[in-house]
């Protein structure tokens, strides 16, 4: 029998974090386990979603525009210009937005989009935080890219500076991602990295996917935007694309709705390349989504909750394990010097779940993991398994 031809590219993808947790500890199963290795939010969606989806009931058996619609594009730009205070025109409604079934694949296709052939015959870089969202690394994978771990120079709980890499990596590089705040370790880019990385990204020609699907759940501070770094430092948006959705900000990550934003060139190609490949994201949920980003009160409800575990966090943990509060998101990133070893140990003693930090790392040139001392927690239950789950939790790793 001939053997099938697959993509060899599958080969160099990492295995998915997840499936890598499943192979350490088993299937997630019984009623008692506390699953907080996923940043699945567990709050109640504002009723406002199930609502205007029941009420647009008849247009599911219409197909959708993959630019969506008018209302929705024009319910994003407002939101970012009231967020960010960006001046009026910044964000061209019908040019710069497009709605995505979820950032998760936008983050994933744009490098399709963006990582075009050199003409030295070499692959482009894509660069990645490290840790990172997984996603990051099979995007450079399938689009035939040399990924490029960035460590910072904080350590495993700060931020790269991509400003500061060699000149002849940053002329080969064609897409930069940077999560702010950022997962798993909840740290804020200022606005003084993001001006150099903008700057950085104009100056050698690369795209800088500014993923911040966790700008609304903040501690003391909204975290700055790309977008308004942009309006500060003119020549519009060029180089730079931003991603949010619905998943964190309003508790709905089953609906699938989220943006992209940005660079009119690269939204252009982006549409191109979504039009044949891209899940056009259904006209009720659309209709929906346009509600949720024209109402703040949910969000304001949603944040007050996630600070509140994060108080409780700190009131349990503080002092150990290298806790840091975080400036954004709802994970803890936590120092527990072996992190598959104290992911095994919770299961197995307290059938907590969570997930070891070098599975969100790649080597780095050094030949270290800068996860592998880590667990990351997921701060997405209610506040008295949380509690429950976070004393357990320290108890277990004091011992």
């Amino acid at each position: 029998m001939k053997p099938l031809l697959l993509d060899d590219r599958l080969g160099t993808l990492p295995d998915y974090p997840f499936a890598r947790l499943t192979a350490l500890l088993g299937a997630p199963s019984g009623p008692g386990a506390t699953v907080m290795s996923i940043g699945e939010p567990q709050h109640a969606p504002p009723p406002l979603a199930a609502e205007i989806l029941a009420r647009e009931a008849g247009l599911w058996n219409k197909y959708p525009p993959a630019t969506g619609t008018e209302a929705f594009r024009q319910a994003v730009a407002g939101w970012l210009g009231r967020r960010y205070d960006l001046p009026a025109g910044l964000v061209d409604p019908d040019r710069a937005i497009l709605p995505v079934a979820g950032t998760r694949e936008a983050l994933f296709l744009i490098a399709q989009a963006v990582c075009g052939r050199r003409d030295d015959g070499k692959p482009p870089v894509v660069l990645l935080p490290n840790p990172f969202y997984q996603v990051y690394a099979g995007a450079a994978a399938m689009a035939g890219a040399e990924p490029v771990f960035v460590p910072s120079g904080d350590g495993p709980t700060g931020l790269p500076d991509y400003s500061t890499l060699p000149p002849a990596l940053l002329e080969r590089t064609a897409l930069a991602y940077l999560c702010s705040p950022a997962n798993p370790q909840g740290k804020v880019a200022d606005t003084a990295l993001l001006e150099r990385t903008i700057r950085a990204a104009r100056r050698h020609g690369f795209v800088l996917a500014a993923d911040e699907c966790y700008s609304e759940i903040w501690d003391q501070a909204p975290p700055p935007g790309a977008l308004s770094v942009c309006a500060t430092l003119g020549e519009g948006l060029s180089h730079v694309v931003v991603f949010n959705s619905l998943s964190k900000r309003s508790s709905l990550p089953g609906l699938r709705s989220g943006f992209v934003a940005g660079d009119e060139r690269v939204i252009a190609a982006f549409a191109r390349l979504r039009s044949y490949g891209g899940a056009a994201t259904p006209l009720p949920v659309l209709a929906a989504a346009t509600a949720l980003w024209n109402d703040e009160d949910h969000v304001v409800a949603n944040r007050d909750l996630y600070r509140a575990k994060t108080d409780l966090a700190e009131r349990l943990l503080g002092g150990r394990f290298g806790f840091v509060r975080p400036e954004g998101g709802f994970f803890l990133w936590l120092d527990v010097g072996d992190g598959e070893a104290a992911a095994k140990t919770l299961w197995r003693e307290a059938a907590i779940r969570v997930l070891p930090g070098a599975y969100l790392a790649g080597t780095g040139a050094d030949g270290r993991n800068p996860g592998q001392r880590y667990i990351r927690v997921a701060l997405v239950h209610d506040l008295q398994t949380t509690e429950t789950a976070l004393s357990r939790l320290g108890a277990l790793l004091d011992g």
